[in-house]
């Protein structure tokens, strides 16, 4: 019959070396069972500052919703986009429940992330195009006929 291992306090080092240990290896009983609470204040370094900028961005907003001609386009357009969103999130989590398509979207990914650098990152010229291209779509985005 194999003989047990005798128990052994964790909590003392002494007993794993076999007798008194000297020095300071532990730190004295009272001390460790004390935790210090941590407090932090948060305050503004100017609050005249801060809220005169709060004051003006709001008259911003007023002035610009006051400009607005059509608003009900704009609630409208709002709560489509807000449809919309929700309506994404619903269909994007019923494809990742389909078993197999999600890795096979993700391959599809790869490999147009794949293309797309091979065709407009690669060399020097393509990523002119692409700059090019990009500055036209600012252009017509914004209205610049520079």
């Amino acid at each position: 019959m194999v003989a047990a291992a005798p128990l052994v306090n964790l909590r003392r080092p002494s007993a794993l070396l076999g007798g008194p240990v000297r020095g300071s290896l532990t730190p004295p009983r009272r001390d460790s069972l004390k935790i210090s609470p941590l407090q932090l204040t948060a305050t503004r370094s100017s609050k005249e500052n801060s809220s005169s900028e709060d004051d003006e961005l709001l008259a911003d907003i007023r002035d610009k919703w006051d400009a607005l001609e059509n608003k009900s386009s704009l609630l409208l357009y709002s709560g489509g986009a807000i449809i919309a969103a929700w309506l994404s999130s619903v269909v994007v989590r019923a494809v990742g429940s389909v078993p197999l398509l999600p890795d096979l979207l993700e391959l599809v990914g790869l490999g147009y992330s794949g293309w797309f650098v091979y065709r407009y990152l690669l060399f020097q010229e393509n990523r002119k195009e692409l700059a090019n291209i990009i500055d036209d779509l600012k252009k017509r985005i914004t209205g610049d006929d520079e």
